[in-house]
């Protein structure tokens, strides 16, 4: 079976993708698709083995350029400088740090024997690609249920449907003026957010009025990308993002069949977790493993503080004005 959770970024399927890893017979699959060229992650048309490797393990540039800059990027826990080939300065292969090390204690190996698989296999589309590549991981670590997991991943729900038409899908959403406030604290995502909405910097000038932006030029205290990380852009700009993707994702939901997609609310999956991890069990018809729902609720440790009540009134009436339509999508407002 596939098996998808969809959600926007900072929605809590971090955690989520934490706990389905307890699972003792569950391939989790942190952060995959997010990271890989939008553009042919899910070509129709044959892609040859060693192009698919070549796809796969490409670097993220937006990342790349955050993490030049000495900033943290939280779903990123590969080794740096304890025993990992690669340096934050590097151009890193996305999935090397971000998905391997989540399966293993030793990514770099792994990566390698990866791309060689990657590479051996014959011209196919992308997604039978992507299935010999999880049949592939989950015999090598011995977790054949495999779920894949990727922030802001409800934007291109329509794209999954149609590369993986048998397809199960959990949308694992949450409050919109929340987690439009945790992506503003998060520079992986106000990098790419500011470039979209145009949003203005610290000077008071606007992205497109700083010049030419080079995402892999080494990094000046005065460059376009630092100091757009170093900015406070306003909070509606991340809650017109947060509200776009959902209203985006869920045009696809109508046309699934009955029994392929569901919902979870971050916060029931906080207050009862156990409960609500057997409802994802039901429903991804996940093989038994006696105490996981005990051993995943563990990793609970209650609700996130709320950023909402720390701003201005003009910022919160702003910013929840950008996440309505969302919010009333999702039965939330």
């Amino acid at each position: 079976m596939d098996r998808f959770i969809v959600g926007t970024g900072r929605c809590g399927s971090t955690l989520l993708s934490q706990m389905l890893a307890e699972h003792r017979a569950v391939l989790s699959l942190f952060e995959l698709f997010n990271g890989i060229d939008a553009s042919r992650r899910f070509s129709q048309g044959p892609i040859a083995g060693p192009d698919f490797a070549a796809l796969i393990g490409a670097e993220q540039p937006f990342v790349t350029a955050v993490l030049r800059r000495g900033y943290r990027v939280p779903e990123i826990v590969y080794p740096f400088g304890t025993g990992g080939r690669y340096r934050t300065e590097d151009a890193l292969p996305w999935i090397l740090v971000s998905l391997l090390p989540r399966l293993c204690d030793d990514p770099d190996p792994l990566f390698d024997a990866l791309l060689r698989f990657a590479a051996s296999q014959p011209a196919r589309p992308a997604h039978e690609q992507y299935r010999a590549l999880f049949a592939w991981l989950g015999e090598r670590l011995g977790r054949p249920a495999w779920i894949e997991r990727s922030g802001s991943s409800i934007e291109y729900l329509g794209a999954l449907c149609r590369a993986f038409p048998e397809a199960r899908f959990l949308h694992l959403h949450r409050d919109g003026p929340e987690v439009a406030l945790s992506m503003r604290e998060h520079h992986a995502y106000r990098l790419p957010i500011c470039f979209l909405y145009d949003a203005p910097v610290a000077t008071g000038e606007r992205v497109s009025q700083l010049g030419p932006i080079d995402l892999h030029a080494p990094p000046r205290p005065d460059d376009p990308i630092s100091r757009i990380l170093a900015s406070r852009p306003p909070p509606e700009l991340f809650g017109r993002y947060w509200c776009d993707q959902v209203l985006r994702g869920m045009q696809a939901v109508p046309d699934l069949a009955p029994g392929r997609y569901a919902e979870l609310r971050f916060e029931d999956l906080i207050d009862a977790p156990e409960a609500s991890l057997a409802q994802i069990e039901r429903f991804f018809a996940l093989p038994p493993d006696p105490g996981w729902t005990a051993r995943a609720a563990a990793r609970v440790r209650g609700r996130p503080a709320r950023r909402a009540p720390s701003l201005s009134r003009p910022e919160r009436d702003a910013l929840a004005a950008a996440c309505r339509p969302g919010m009333e999508l999702l039965g939330r407002a």
